[in-house]
């Protein structure tokens, strides 16, 4: 199976990597993220680390569970040859309707089928009011281009 765009990575080619993650991850659909990645692909999640798709799937399944409304976006922070790492936000709310934007990085390392055979991610959340969301589109669903990326954030 192969996953285009393939390494060596473009600035082009790694934008569109980042934004095809981006909108499959918006999908909150675990079974599709899961085919992003190599069937033994390692992972370090915040303090998770596994290994394998059906790791990925219970993974994401018990993510979503947690953060309902579930919107993210990601941008090219750096690339080469075949890595490539993303800054992003996200914005979910839990149980309780406590709303989060979560920031973070994350570092991709890609098979030469453009599958992703390594990620590690650092998150951090923090507490905002409703009023203070910036992610309004309809999700489950990719982000409207008129969304802002991350370039107004105060980090």
């Amino acid at each position: 199976m192969s996953r285009p765009p393939l390494p060596p990575f473009t600035r082009e080619t790694a934008a569109q990597k980042a934004r095809m993650a981006e909108d499959a991850w918006n999908s909150r659909d675990p079974v599709r993220v899961s085919l992003a990645y190599t069937e033994d692909s390692r992972w370090r999640n915040r303090s998770e680390v596994f290994q394998g798709r059906e790791a990925i799937v219970a993974f994401l399944t018990r993510k979503w569970e947690k953060e309902l409304d579930y919107r993210l976006i990601k941008d090219l922070w750096a690339f080469d040859e075949n890595r490539i790492a993303v800054r992003f936000q996200y914005e979910w709310h839990d149980a309780g309707g406590q709303w989060y934007r979560s920031y973070g990085n994350e570092q991709w390392e890609f098979d030469e089928h453009g599958l992703m055979k390594r990620r590690e991610a650092s998150i951090n959340d923090i507490a905002i009011a409703e009023k203070d969301r910036r992610f309004h589109w309809t999700a489950p669903g990719p982000r409207p281009a008129d969304v802002p990326g991350l370039g107004t954030d105060p980090f």
